[in-house]
């Protein structure tokens, strides 16, 4: 597979079987990612860590990812540290990173910004979340995570709940899923719901979700349950994130209403949206789930920077 030198700013920039080679990439790198075996085959190399919207999981695991492999790694963490303060355009502050560095990954609170950025660059641009578009790293760790506890990602049936307007993780996972087969069920309130134009595309691509606002009447067929936070700092009306908070608590209780090898995975942070007697199940996958992201993203770098872990 060529990944050499290539940008990843959608998860439509990669194929089913491009998906496949890197999952399949990730799971040599979990003995390196929990640092059990060591090769610096990234040595030499500098990471451009551009995070101009907050993060800890996303973050930390590219850093953590890079340092496995040698990676240096430079770091921006909001943008009052740029000069992009002083009036600098997106557009310069790139060009001029990537002078710095070998890789830029990009997040920003704008959706498109990762596309122009790579548009800018002469350097491979990751997108790390642009606003409320998308995010091809975190449905890449939750395939992965996925693969790991269910065996396949061929025609599962999973089930989306929570704020799926905003929540750039669902926007690119849905349409990963659809590669797979998967069956999708939507639940959200209808102020909430699947944008027109992800819906549009999903169902072009041949899959048939099923929208509901009420999660009981579908939870006892899923094979996962993803859950998301209900973003506030994405509505643009206070009063309107006042009418869908804590629309949905997870708890013991409905997982009852589940198959025994359901999973619950939420790409976090949580607020109440799963309860904490939950961490205790065997459903939980959702900390391991923030774990893969290490060796997915080890699995990327090397494919971008062309490290190889085997040779």
């Amino acid at each position: 597979m060529d990944f050499y030198d290539k940008d990843l700013v959608s998860i439509r920039d990669l194929t089913k079987e491009q998906i496949n080679y890197l999952l399949d990439q990730s799971e040599k790198m979990i003995p390196y990612a929990k640092g059990e075996k060591v090769k610096k085959v990234l040595d030499g190399k500098v990471l451009g860590n551009l995070f101009f919207e907050p993060s800890t999981r996303t973050k930390l695991s590219f850093e953590s990812a890079a340092g496995r492999l040698g990676c240096t790694v430079i770091d921006v963490s909001e943008m009052s540290m740029t000069s992009m303060s002083k009036g600098e355009t997106l557009a310069d502050t790139i060009k001029m990173v990537d002078g710095y560095c070998d890789v830029i990954v990009l997040r920003h609170p704008h959706e498109g910004a990762a596309r122009l950025a790579a548009k800018f660059s002469e350097n491979p641009v990751i997108n790390a979340g642009d606003g409320a578009g998308s995010h091809p790293t975190q449905t890449l760790l939750d395939l992965f995570t996925m693969r790991s506890a269910k065996g396949s990602l061929e025609g599962l049936n999973i089930v989306l709940v929570g704020d799926l307007k905003y929540g750039r993780t669902v926007h690119s996972l849905a349409e990963a899923l659809t590669m797979f087969g998967a069956k999708l069920t939507l639940v959200a309130p209808e102020s909430l719901q699947m944008p027109k134009d992800i819906y549009n595309h999903i169902v072009e691509k041949g899959c048939k979700p099923v929208k509901t606002a009420v999660l009981e009447d579908v939870i006892d067929q899923a094979d996962v349950l993803y859950v998301t936070r209900i973003q506030k700092e994405r509505f643009p009306d206070p009063a309107e994130y006042q009418k869908v908070a804590g629309t949905y608590r997870i708890g013991n209780a409905i997982l009852r209403e589940a198959k025994s090898d359901m999973i619950v995975m939420h790409p976090l942070p949580r607020l109440d949206e799963i309860l904490p007697e939950v961490d205790d199940t065997q459903h939980a996958k959702y900390f391991e789930q923030a774990f893969n992201g290490v060796p997915v993203r080890m699995a990327l770098l090397c494919a971008i920077l062309g490290g190889d872990i085997n040779g």
